[in-house]
């Protein structure tokens, strides 16, 4: 490909004919997770369905949710075809709070993107949130797919790259002034799995994010997973002595580190995902700003446990939540 933008703006008709479509049902999506998920899958404990009490995006199923994109094998080699479509909308962050977001289809973090080493990743980026944006994909690949280019509004850019290394990177808008972007909501996760697939557990993703409600470079509101307090009034159910898997990312702007802590319990750590035995133990783990781990852990108790930051005004705010463990 070329290093031009403007070479990798496909047209639609393009785009549609390998099935990258700005439409692509959620349906749809969830067959595609099912149907090239690599990993065997343990069913997680039942949650009530929230869908009438808040038909909008919803943490509760971002959680444990990972898209694995449409799969198709070119040369006997795998391929992951995602489609991100930027987009601005308002979210309702508590009832107080309106806050308009910068966002990839339509939710706050970003989908959960996963892929295992070697594959080759290819991502229509399309861009109609009325800004210049990109997508800069931590892990390694060539300069031009290095998302420092703006993408124009109504523009739309092909990112493509190997899967590698293995390990938990953050993807994020890269266009100036960064903190911003990424403090409107242009962040998520991608999960790069190693060759040989890690023991079976209830894996979740929980990322860290922040809001600076007046624009003054400060946060006033903390989240796991976009809205504030949202795992504190819905606990995560977890079963009593079972394999939890967390992958876990700061993306908080304006705060030089947050931490994690884990109550009534310790954690194996596992630093940027990319080991694939544990570097130590601990129940608090401090990262900067898009530092990210994996973290392993399993209650031999049943009840409710909180998790925070160890910055007490973070967990006060908004960035705190609770696992229920049952037997």
């Amino acid at each position: 490909m070329s290093n031009d933008a403007t070479s990798n703006s496909w047209s639609r008709r393009q785009i549609l004919q390998w099935g990258g479509a700005v439409g692509l049902s959620f349906a749809a999506s969830a067959v595609a997770i099912r149907a090239f998920n690599r990993q065997s899958v343990i069913t997680p404990p039942p949650m009530r369905d929230l869908d009438a009490e808040s038909p909008g995006f919803l943490p509760v199923k971002f959680l444990r949710s990972f898209d694995y994109g449409k799969v198709v094998k070119e040369n006997g080699r795998t391929v992951r075809e995602f489609t991100l479509n930027a987009k601005t909308t308002p979210v309702q962050l508590d009832k107080a709070n309106s806050f308009i977001t910068w966002n990839l289809n339509g939710q706050v973090p970003a989908p959960t993107l996963r892929a295992t080493q070697g594959d080759r990743i290819r991502i229509a980026f399309y861009n109609q949130a009325g800004h210049a944006h990109s997508l800069h994909f931590h892990g390694t690949h060539p300069s031009n797919m290095d998302g420092i280019k703006p993408v124009k509004q109504s523009k739309v850019f092909i990112y493509e790259f190997d899967a590698e290394p293995y390990g938990v990177h953050p993807y994020h808008c890269h266009i100036e002034p960064v903190t911003r972007h990424i403090g409107k909501g242009l962040y998520g996760m991608l999960i790069v799995d190693p060759p040989q697939p890690r023991p079976l557990a209830d894996e979740m993703v929980l990322i860290m994010g922040a809001y600076d409600l007046d624009e003054n470079r400060q946060n006033e509101l903390y989240a796991f997973n976009g809205l504030p307090h949202y795992y504190m009034h819905h606990p995560i159910p977890i079963k009593k002595d079972r394999l939890v898997r967390l992958y876990v990312q700061n993306m908080i702007e304006f705060d030089a580190a947050a931490s994690f802590h884990l109550h009534a319990n310790m954690f194996q750590v596992y630093p940027t995902g990319r080991t694939i035995h544990p570097a130590f133990e601990t129940d608090v783990i401090t990262m900067g700003p898009a530092e990210r781990h994996i973290l392993e852990f399993s209650y031999k108790y049943p009840g409710q446990y909180m998790f925070h930051p160890h910055q007490d005004y973070m967990a006060s705010a908004g960035c705190m939540g609770i696992f229920d463990v049952i037997s």
